[in-house]
């Protein structure tokens, strides 16, 4: 049978529980809404982010609170005690929060007939220096379309930087100028018809994302979407080169 200062504890734990599962919920509305939208939250490892995020936090301030709440102790040392505790645990979250700011997409790169998700920790104030004007300063709602292009004469470094996870479209230096980026990415496209013979068991699911882009078939391209969790594809306008939508399919 629980005693009387373990239910006090049990009760303050919870507390500290319900208290940030409401913040968690106001973090979450930023970072899916700004950060994360859909589709990266599944395709970037959002989700996956901010769970372990939510977890560690709600477990930790939860278990601190049960151990140090105890109200035999003065009136003074248990405010302190869970003072601490609440800074320890807005300390994780920020921390947490600025991990997500630092590997959200940033940049969705053409890389010639495929698009490669760009985080924004993987370049720095160095890298985007080397971008074309226009190009040098990453958003915290947007991710910034760019088309990279190879230097055939420097194919060995690309190469080994390549092999050392700095693939062309996280290059800067290698970016187009603006100006001929959207045509890169027409250029790049494949009609959406061909992506449509190939899975027909899932003609459904195509149908229901042309049908969101508000724009005929006949003037939709896709490209195949690099990305770490899950195979994509990124919905072109192929009159204006902007993406109109995604689609859950692999597209190689």
């Amino acid at each position: 049978m629980l005693t009387n200062a373990t239910r006090v504890r049990l009760q303050a734990a919870a507390t500290s529980l319900g208290v940030t599962a409401v913040m968690a919920g106001i973090f979450a509305s930023v970072v899916f809404s700004i950060w994360y939208p859909t589709p990266f939250r599944q395709i970037s490892g959002g989700n996956d982010l901010f769970l372990i995020m939510v977890g560690a936090d709600l477990i930790l301030g939860s278990a601190l609170i049960f151990v140090v709440y105890d109200t035999r102790k003065p009136r003074r040392e248990l405010i302190r005690d869970v003072t601490v505790v609440a800074v320890v645990e807005l300390l994780a979250a920020i921390y947490g929060l600025r991990s997500m700011y630092e590997a959200r997409p940033a940049v969705l790169a053409l890389e010639r007939d495929r698009v490669r998700v760009v985080r924004a920790a993987d370049l720095d104030d160095a890298d985007m220096a080397k971008a074309p004007s226009g190009l040098r300063s990453l958003s915290m709602s947007r991710r910034l379309l760019v088309a990279a292009e190879d230097d055939p004469a420097d194919l060995f470094n690309s190469v080994m930087l390549a092999m050392n996870g700095r693939d062309v479209g996280a290059r800067p230096e290698r970016w187009l100028p603006p100006s001929l980026t959207a045509g890169e990415w027409v250029r790049g496209s494949k009609p959406i018809e061909t992506l449509a013979k190939r899975y027909p068991a899932r003609k459904q699911l195509l149908d229901r994302a042309v049908a969101e882009t508000g724009l005929p078939a006949g003037q939709i391209g896709y490209l195949p979407l690099l990305a770490r969790r899950a195979d994509w594809v990124v919905l072109i306008d192929v009159t204006s080169g902007l993406i109109v939508g995604y689609a859950p399919l692999d597209g190689f």
